[in-house]
């Protein structure tokens, strides 16, 4: 099921660090930047987290607010967020319910064994829930300046 500009968030619920639970669509009323990522304590992952980290203020003063997802356990969510000072929260998705709702379950390969993973994605919806812009396939370097750069161009 494809997943493209223009699109609604999905409605769904998901355990997130803090002992929390985000629904998606309670979120509407702010922009929201929704990224995934394949694994905690990897260091791709780790470097992504850490730049929305550093940014996170400047995200926040544009009123939105940034979620990480992946297929990783609370626990090793609260582990990871701790160790680096993520301000935001990490959403565990072990049933793959937010990464099928939004497409990012891709073939990959490691070492030629072909598996199913999590494709490095981000995605940003304005206030109303609204996808207005999506990154997939990320590079990590210099990929949360654009998403930040996007945001102040939606919002202004």
């Amino acid at each position: 099921m494809a997943f493209t500009v223009g699109d609604k968030i999905p409605d769904l619920k998901l355990a997130a660090t803090g002992g929390r639970e985000v629904a998606f669509r309670a979120l509407r009323g702010k922009p929201l930047v929704v990224y995934f990522y394949p694994k905690d304590n990897t260091p791709g992952c780790t470097q992504e987290g850490q730049d929305f980290r550093d940014l996170y203020e400047q995200f926040t003063a544009q009123g939105a607010e940034v979620l990480g997802i992946s297929k990783d356990s609370v626990r090793s969510h609260e582990n990871f967020a701790a160790k680096y000072e993520f301000p935001f929260p990490l959403l565990s998705d072990p049933d793959e319910a937010a990464c099928k709702a939004f497409d990012v379950i891709r073939e990959k390969s490691m070492y030629g064994r072909k598996y199913m993973g999590v494709d490095r994605s981000s995605f940003l919806f304005d206030a109303k829930g609204v996808l207005v812009r999506e990154w997939r396939g990320v590079k990590i370097k210099g990929h949360v300046a654009e998403v930040l750069a996007a945001l102040k161009t939606a919002v202004a």
